[in-house]
């Protein structure tokens, strides 16, 4: 049988699956109007695009603004801009809401995810870059143990860290991982969906807010009756989606969410918090015995300028580590981690030395995002130009994926 369009081989041979177009139905005066300036910023290799008024366009590249050199946009421009992608009933919603968050796909430039505000009664927009193709673990320079946790049949993979740090390159990366190598069914809640995965090994349905359901709390809902393997939380936002995400997880699912903590102990403490006081003990107890493991990150400038250095800090649910977690010893999970190196765990501050000693990171750099400052010391040993031995800590060049043929 041949695939439909736009997926992959489904695990059911006999089944055909008419596969939805993820690109949006443009209905506008002048379509995709945006895209030059969308084909600029995948040329810039920039990870943000800003439509702001009474400014050129501005591209965020390797961490930094970049201003272009066109002219200035009026109020009437920026909004042409952003109207010429808007469905009618998205433009209703925003009539409606003076807020939008939407996702596009253009087949030659990648996926694009816009956010669409109002300043002084003028409209603007944020638009996120997203890759065509996803990249691998090893070469986003994430650790080893990543294909460990992933072969987990139950429990909650955290992958946490600021805007901007590159969560949902690894949150997709690591379902990716699974749609290649295992036969299951995986189901994600998305706000929105940035990457269209295809069927492979695995069936992959991907639920995107405000158009597929309501939020994330009633999808996660209805997701535990759809018979899933793998749940894709893309945000743990409020209490009820962190309740439910640990309910998945003690039940037998495999779930893999996003959290904007900054570390491992920010993490646990975060959701053991966002619970009233008379719930947590529960919690400490659910957490404690569902957690697979915790991701944390952190992107950097290189000192070459050739993309960002991606620093991690891992902690793996082992006994010590479960336990401490149980009993709400938080202020040991550090000195966990730090000696807990043969289970494939290591803290931001190691990360971030190992960047600079390799000469991949500047100290400023390095002492301005480490928890100790003090802990960062030495001087570069190997050339920036040497990689890192193995991928126990890596690096990551975020660069966009050359269009599909």
């Amino acid at each position: 049988m041949q695939s439909p369009k736009g997926r992959g081989t489904s695990p059911a041979p006999d089944v055909e699956r008419p596969a939805p177009e993820p690109s949006l139905e443009v209905e506008s005066r002048e379509p995709f109007l945006l895209v030059p300036l969308l084909r600029e910023a995948v040329d810039r290799r920039a990870s943000d695009l800003h439509l702001v008024v009474d400014n050129p366009p501005v591209f965020r590249v390797d961490g930094d603004l970049v201003v272009s050199e066109a002219d200035p946009l009026g109020p009437e421009r920026v909004k042409d801009l952003i109207g010429s992608v808007l469905t009618s009933a998205q433009q209703e919603e925003l009539d409606r809401q003076w807020q939008l968050c939407i996702s596009l796909f253009i087949p030659e430039l990648g996926h694009f995810r816009i956010t669409v505000y109002l300043h002084r009664g003028a409209m603007e927009a944020s638009i996120r870059v997203c890759p065509l193709s996803l990249r691998t673990p090893k070469e986003l320079g994430l650790p080893d143990v990543v294909y460990t946790l992933v072969e987990k049949r139950s429990g909650l993979i955290l992958i946490t860290g600021p805007t901007g740090a590159g969560k949902t390159t690894t949150f997709n990366c690591l379902l990716d991982l699974i749609n290649r190598e295992r036969r299951c069914k995986i189901v994600t809640v998305e706000d929105p969906v940035e990457f269209v995965h295809q069927n492979r090994q695995s069936i992959i349905v991907q639920q995107q807010v405000h158009s597929d359901t309501r939020s994330f709390s009633a999808a996660l809902h209805h997701i535990l009756r759809q018979d899933p393997d793998v749940i894709g939380v893309g945000e743990m936002r409020d209490l009820e989606t962190i309740s439910t995400a640990l309910t998945a997880a003690e039940t037998g699912h495999l779930v893999i969410a996003t959290l904007h903590t900054p570390d491992a102990v920010g993490t646990v403490d975060r959701i053991i918090d966002a619970f009233p006081s008379d719930k947590q003990a529960q919690i400490m107890v659910q957490l404690a015995g569902s957690i697979q493991g915790i991701i944390a990150q952190q992107l950097l400038p290189r000192t070459d300028g050739e993309g960002r250095a991606l620093a991690t800090e891992v902690m793996v649910a082992t006994t010590a580590i479960r336990n401490q977690i149980r009993e709400r010893q938080t202020n040991q999970l550090r000195n966990t981690i730090a000696t807990g190196r043969a289970h494939g765990m290591h803290l931001m501050d190691r990360s971030l030395k190992e960047l600079y000693q390799h000469g991949l990171i500047t100290l400023a750099a390095a002492v301005a995002h480490a928890y100790l400052p003090e802990s960062i010391d030495g001087e570069p040993t190997i050339p920036a130009a040497s990689p890192l031995p193995g991928a126990a800590i890596g690096t990551v060049t975020l660069r966009h994926a050359p269009p599909r043929v």
